[in-house]
This record gives C-alpha cells, structure tokens and sequence, in this order.
C-alpha cells in the first residue's frame, strides 16, 4: 500500500537567503515539530531534479521543488529522501 500524505500548510523559515542561482536557510531555525513533512524551494533554471546538495539537506519525508516559468503543476516535482520522483496531486482548496 502506498502512504499518501496531505500538506495543507507551509513553515516559511527565518533567516532564509538566496542569490542567483542558489537559496539557503539555517535548518536549526525551523522549530522542532514533527508535523513538518519536508521543505521546499525553487529551481530558477526549471530542472526539476534534486541536486546533491539538495539531498544532502534533505529535511523530513519529502522535498518539494518548484522551478521556472512557475506557471502550472507541471513546475513542479516532489522527491523522497532518495531523490525519487513522487506521485503529487494539487487539490484545490473549497473555500
């Protein structure tokens, strides 16, 4: 059976920086919770793989990556600690 995990709210982190071509935050800011699933951050240049550096700070059960135009689901791709691809699915909040 495969696990399916719901994420319905993001953690945005203090002290995160980023310049071109790279982001950055201090993982010991984000505070101890076991809710938080993963991370996520974005690829300017639009691949959509994990780099090694990206696995080597991989934080959680999965990592979310959205890359340029960021126009649709298809900008965006979610991994697991291996750097898999994962199944992902968008669904629209009812309010």
């Amino acid at each position: 059976m495969k696990e399916k995990l719901v994420v319905n709210e993001v953690v945005i982190p203090p002290q995160a920086i980023h310049g071109e071509g790279f982001s950055t935050f201090p993982v010991f800011m984000l505070p101890f919770d076991p809710s938080i699933v993963g991370s996520a951050h974005s690829h300017p240049s639009g691949i959509l793989k994990p780099s090694i550096q990206d696995l080597n700070h991989f934080y959680g059960k999965i990592m979310v990556i959205v890359g340029y135009p960021y126009m649709s689901e298809r900008n965006i791709a979610v991994f697991n600690r291996k750097g898999q691809t994962l199944k992902h699915e968008i669904i629209p909040d009812e309010d």
